[in-house]
């Protein structure tokens, strides 16, 4: 069983349509429907517009004109 939180619009002649994960197998399946008896605020509807994620950085200056990354040349020859 599965459980999915979706907003939905009834239209006048009282049909919603529903998008369904791609996992559900297309046929019949038994559905329960709960409608909360009053309609959502438009401004309830939108999503909250968040701030953006702020990661701290760390300055560590260039990288070496001879770094190499070579997995030979970081391990020893048992290659670990």
């Amino acid at each position: 069983m599965k459980t999915i939180e979706t907003i939905a619009t009834v239209t006048a002649d009282g049909k919603i349509t529903v998008q369904l994960p791609p996992d559900i197998p297309a046929g019949k399946h038994k559905v329960v429907v709960v409608i909360d008896e009053q309609p959502l605020v438009e401004k309830q509807v939108t999503k909250e517009k968040r701030s953006p994620l702020d990661f701290p950085v760390i300055h560590v200056g260039s990288w070496p004109e001879n770094l190499s990354l070579r997995r030979e040349d970081m391990y020893g020859d048992d290659g670990r």
